[in-house]
């Protein structure tokens, strides 16, 4: 059925070597590592941190991230596997592409495109709130008119386009531009991550520990729609802190790990793509997660979880026990750490779109390649563009999460794939191998449904909305002009 039509391992590598369409190989594995930290250490760190504490977990906001770690551990280890078979852009379309079809690599890429752009777009506001309040502190204040989009008290947030499209601009220079840049912002946001926690250490008062998990209590926040799917679907009074909140806070600090995946979107970029991607995947994860919960540890520990600011924890963190000179440092790491994780939001969504314009399911004209800079530039620009406004006139706020249940949507497809690749096509090398395929892939697939559960019902209901539109685009347009499908019908074959 040509819904399920696959497009070869093989047929993706040859088409790296399109002279038109082919990206330049400048990334090591330090790089790949480097670009996965960029994108995880940010938003998680220095804003979810203080809200999931405050209104979900309690002092246990630690066991949420190691415990959506393991979630992200587990699709890395399947995602290893595939970027070092089919080093290839696009990430899980391009995986999806060979081993479940058409149609299902549409439906992945459509969600990828969601996940990347809007991702893009409300981590660009949180830095825009960082840099004002950083401006503010040195008597520069911006008119909320200019700083805010409309429904949030503004206009037009101008500090977040500015970002974007600042960021776009590098991109477009070339991936060799983007990893220098990235390598020396990653140094100083990791820098003041491990100053946060030595220094908070000092500052730690036992009783803020207890208790480590709050008793279950009913809160507004998990009112209506949006209570967590799984506790309306098995009859549960929707609740926050004990376990069930800890679960709750897993689906929202899973946030935090948003673009380690990214790294499998580089694969074409890498020059030893086979020994690179899995390094990059697995080690920018585990740095990450052990960051994580040291400095959710430290910050609980210095203020107690219901004081806890939910804008900027840890610069807050550190004022309120008197010590303001930490707190602006904090918000200067912020304001870097955040502008990498745009960088490579963006890097990854133009990537995804370059793969599916090459494919023809969207206008070919996307995936040219600068002729100089060897950048899909024009894929490059146009997301730039969307993203900006998304940033500067759509309050985000409770759009977020709709890039979890997309991350974790693509991470389960991977998951079943890496077990259907296994099947029908046993020969391909293989120079990483999940191990105990088909169990930690099983084990993938429940746990990204389990966290995908406890998501709201109403981002449930927006994801559907996507979805269906995608369906859409897909039946209007990519199915008519899919590069494979023309093919085949030239050969006479379906």
């Amino acid at each position: 059925m040509s819904l399920f039509r696959t497009k070869s391992v093989e047929q993706s590598i040859q088409d790296t070597e399109d002279p038109d369409h082919r990206l330049r190989r400048d990334l090591s594995a330090r790089d790949l590592v480097v670009f996965g930290v960029g994108v995880i250490i940010g938003t998680g760190i220095f804003v979810l941190t203080g809200q999931v504490a405050k209104e979900k977990a309690g002092p246990a906001v630690a066991i949420s991230f190691v415990l959506a770690a393991v979630v992200c551990g587990l699709a890395a280890l399947c995602y290893a596997e595939f970027a070092s078979t089919v080093p290839v852009a696009g990430s899980a379309y391009t995986f999806g592409y060979a081993t479940l079809g058409e149609f299902p690599a549409w439906i992945i890429g459509w969600d990828l495109i969601l996940e990347l752009a809007l991702g893009a777009a409300v981590v660009s506001v949180g830095w825009a709130g960082y840099a004002t309040s950083l401006l503010d502190d040195i008597g520069i204040t911006l008119p909320a008119s200019i700083s805010n989009p409309p429904g949030e008290g503004g206009t037009v947030n101008i500090p977040a386009i500015l970002l974007v499209l600042a960021v776009t601009t590098v991109l477009v220079l070339g991936i060799k531009i983007t990893s220098m840049v990235t390598n020396v912002v990653v140094a100083i946001k990791v820098a003041i991550v491990l100053l946060v926690i030595i220094a908070g250490l000092f500052f730690i008062k036992g009783d803020n520990y207890t208790p480590f998990i709050p008793p279950e209590q009913s809160t507004p926040s998990v009112e209506g729609m949006h209570a967590p799917l799984m506790q309306v679907l098995f009859g549960i009074t929707p609740v926050s802190f004990g376990w069930l909140g800890i679960f709750a806070a897993v689906a929202l600090v899973f946030f935090a790990y948003i673009g380690f995946d990214i790294v499998a979107t580089a694969a074409e970029e890498a020059r030893r793509p086979q020994r690179d991607m899995p390094i990059g995947l697995i080690g920018s994860l585990a740095i990450t997660a052990t960051l994580y919960a040291a400095v959710s540890l430290v910050v609980v520990g210095m203020q107690n979880y219901k004081q806890l600011s939910t804008d900027a924890p840890l610069a807050d963190a550190f004022k309120a026990v008197g010590h303001s000179a930490f707190a602006t440092v904090i918000s200067i790491g912020a304001v870097v750490g955040l502008t990498t994780v745009v960088l490579i939001l963006l890097l990854g969504q133009s990537r995804v779109f370059f793969a599916m314009s090459r494919d023809g399911l969207l206008p070919p004209w996307l995936s040219a390649v600068h002729p100089r800079f060897g950048t899909p530039y024009r894929s490059t620009v146009i997301m730039g563009v969307i993203v900006a406004a998304l940033a500067g006139f759509i309050p985000l706020a409770k759009l977020a999460e709709l890039v979890n249940i997309g991350t974790l949507f693509a991470f389960l497809i991977v998951s079943v794939g890496v077990v259907i690749l296994r099947r029908t096509r046993p020969e391909l090398p293989r120079a990483f191998r999940t191990p105990m395929v088909p169990l930690i892939p099983i084990l993938s697939v429940l746990a990204c449904l389990f966290v995908m559960l406890n998501l709201p019902v109403d981002t449930w209901l927006r994801f559907l909305a996507w979805m269906a539109l995608g369906v859409l685009v897909y039946f209007g347009y990519s199915r008519r002009n899919s590069r494979l499908g023309l093919a085949r019908t030239r050969a006479g074959t379906r």
